[in-house]
């Protein structure tokens, strides 16, 4: 152990250090892996990112684990097999990614592991009274350290809840060491399974109105699985189906019904509340029949009114701001279509313009939080609205 100790010790005190970034989001699409060389700590952080890429997952992998995820009552047995079963073939896939890249496991100092949510429960959600915010990440860090032959960090989220916040969203860390500017009021809108954006003011308006992650609703959760529950089809790809139909106005009202779109900022969410359950309770509140096309189209619309109500909240007295996207979501040109009528003065532009492809951004994001965690020194709490902790994250497992 004591060797573990002084090779991490070495790492931490190295002027840069090697890290991959790893990203598995709800959508089940794949695993993002980001090689990163991080300079630096804190707000003098210099990011590269040598190399990025997405293996897909198997559909047979998919349907595994969507045996499991976002369900209140399921395969106990099933579970505890993912988890170790994950963080091997997470490790795996690090390890064969490096070979594809010529890179040797020796020459990266840490693996940085988002692993796969399972179950999302903040206590605003969950009925279990006497119980605070949890969430369950799967993909243990033991089994992947061992497997790839690197230091690995994973299970941010929980130590966010320990501090007292929901383990969501945590863009705020890294977007605020890499995107915030001295001048520009910047909104870092991430559209994935769910949609979360994280509001960097100015130095000069920082007091004012401190920076904040928070989720806004469903991204491309509910439109994914609808169209994969009745059409075969992995997504409405370019919209197009979502171009075809038009939005139910009651069946729009019905969704955004939610408490949750009332609830203060920040705030988290996830597929356990915005699923297709949610959908068929408000379609039967609602009567009537509806074409596929219909329904895509006024989930399209959900998905930006969400968006669209948050910032109007959260940034209503404020009108220079500029908004840089990521996530699937961004190529939705629907979608985009809803934002840029609610906010016509805007200009929307993605996080490639910052030097960070938008696909790449949130296991980019991994790798930063697991920097600050072996080398970082805190980034001042006072900067971020209240609910964002100033923590270090990440749980360290060896490679032997």
């Amino acid at each position: 152990m004591k060797k573990h100790v002084e090779h991490l010790w070495q790492i931490a005190n190295k002027s840069e250090r090697r890290i991959v970034g790893l990203m598995s989001g709800t959508s089940l699409d794949g695993l993002d892996l980001a090689l990163c060389r991080i300079k630096g700590v804190g707000r003098q952080t210099q990011l590269e990112i040598e190399q990025f890429t997405t293996l897909p997952y198997s559909e047979a992998f998919r349907k595994e684990v969507r045996k499991v995820f976002s369900v209140k009552e399921g395969n106990i047995e099933l579970l505890v097999l993912l988890h170790a079963f994950i963080g091997k073939m997470h490790g795996k896939m690090v390890a064969d990614t490096l070979r594809q890249w010529h890179v040797a496991p020796a020459d990266v100092d840490l693996i940085a592991s988002h692993g796969q949510t399972m179950y999302h429960a903040p206590a605003f959600l969950h009925p279990n009274s006497g119980y605070d915010n949890a969430t369950l990440q799967i993909g243990d860090g033991d089994h992947l350290a061992m497997t790839a032959g690197i230091i690995t960090l994973s299970d941010f989220r929980l130590k966010h809840i320990a501090a007292g916040g929901e383990g969501a969203p945590l863009a705020v860390y890294g977007d605020y060491l890499i995107f915030s500017h001295e001048h520009e009021n910047r909104v870092m809108l991430n559209i994935g399974g769910i949609a979360n954006f994280t509001w960097l003011p100015s130095a000069a308006l920082t007091e004012q109105a401190p920076g904040f992650s928070t989720d806004v609703g469903p991204g491309n959760t509910m439109m994914d699985a609808y169209m994969q529950k009745h059409l075969g089809m992995a997504c409405d790809h370019n919209g197009d189906l979502a171009a075809s139909g038009n939005a139910h106005p009651q069946l729009l009202e019905q969704l955004l019904s939610d408490h949750f779109f009332k609830a203060p900022l920040p705030k988290t969410i996830g597929p356990e509340l915005f699923n297709l359950t949610y959908l068929e309770q408000a379609l039967n509140r609602v009567g009537g029949e509806l074409s596929h096309a219909d329904v895509m189209a006024t989930l399209n619309r959900f998905s930006a009114e969400g968006i669209i109500l948050a910032l109007k909240h959260s940034l209503g007295s404020i009108h220079n701001w500029v908004v840089y996207g990521s996530g699937g979501g961004i190529h939705n040109p629907v979608l985009m279509q809803h934002l840029n009528d609610a906010f016509p003065e805007m200009v929307f532009k993605n996080t490639h313009e910052l030097g960070v492809e938008p696909d790449a951004k949130e296991a980019v994001l991994f790798a930063l939080l697991a920097n600050e965690c072996i080398a970082g020194d805190g980034l001042g709490s006072k900067l971020f609205k209240e609910g964002m902790p100033d923590i270090s994250m990440g749980k360290i497992s060896f490679p032997g």
